[in-house]
């Protein structure tokens, strides 16, 4: 499930050419999987403010706006994140955390989707809440 989340994140930086061209391309992979657990942290953290991963997918398919919390939050530790550990200038970090309502917007239609069993919202609450195979942590460590 988390591998769906970086997916979903490298689709939507390399939508922007601006953005793709602005990430090394040997720390593109990085990078990526960077956004991808500053997300799910996000989901995590949204999904318990707002009843449950039901309603926080609710929230964002109406669309999400920059200054929501949700996205403040997660755009927070994404900016830092990116500046510290991969050198990114702050025009970089900044036009990234810019595509962050779109990319949750997404993720909120591919859970919702019928016609898509790739993400499924009991899949991400599982992923979330560590119930799948080690959730979330399980499987970053499972990279390692």
């Amino acid at each position: 499930m988390f591998d769906q989340i970086v997916n979903l994140v490298k689709d939507q930086l390399n939508s922007n050419p601006q953005v793709a061209g602005a990430i090394p391309g040997d720390k593109a992979d990085a990078v990526h999987t960077e956004i991808a657990t500053h997300v799910a942290n996000g989901l995590k953290t949204g999904a318990t403010t707002q009843g449950g991963i039901g309603g926080l997918l609710s929230s964002l398919q109406g669309g999400l706006t920059p200054g929501s919390p949700l996205n403040s939050a997660i755009e927070g530790g994404i900016v830092s994140s990116l500046g510290s550990k991969f050198g990114l200038s702050p025009a970089v970090t900044g036009a990234i955390a810019g595509t962050l309502p779109g990319l949750l917007q997404k993720l909120a239609q591919k859970v919702k989707d019928p016609n898509d069993n790739s993400l499924t919202e009991e899949g991400l609450n599982n992923e979330l809440t560590g119930n799948a195979g080690g959730g979330m942590v399980g499987g970053l460590l499972g990279k390692l």
